[in-house]
């Protein structure tokens, strides 16, 4: 089993910088594929970037140069480095793990952008 706290939300303002961080608890992370999504109100939850047990990554098309998904197989934790913000980037974040039908999802951290 795998457990997912997610960190790093907070309020920055346009321009700003964040990064968001989530620590698996087990033993099988490094098996696992991570991932970040994103769900702002009124909006359906969507892919930010995700990255694979072998730590190919793949990003939404429109955060493509300002997003960045990394990973630390020592300490079980995956990162999304963000930078540039905008408003349109507010939403609570969610860490995902995958492994065949293990699908995980954190409990979320919430991003502000608003000056």
């Amino acid at each position: 089993q795998v457990q997912l706290v997610e960190s790093g939300g907070g309020w920055v303002q346009p321009g700003g910088s964040l990064r968001l961080s989530c620590t698996a608890s087990g033993s099988i992370f490094t098996l696992c594929d991570m991932g970040w999504y994103r769900q702002a109100p009124g909006k359906e939850r969507e892919l930010v970037a995700t990255i694979t047990s072998a730590g190919s990554t793949n990003y939404a098309d429109s955060l493509k140069g300002r997003f960045t998904i990394s990973r630390d197989n020592v300490k079980s934790t995956v990162y999304l480095q963000m930078n540039s913000l905008k408003p349109e980037d507010t939403a609570v974040y969610y860490c995902n793990a995958a492994l065949g039908h293990l699908n995980r999802w954190g409990q979320g951290t919430q991003v502000t952008v608003s000056s």
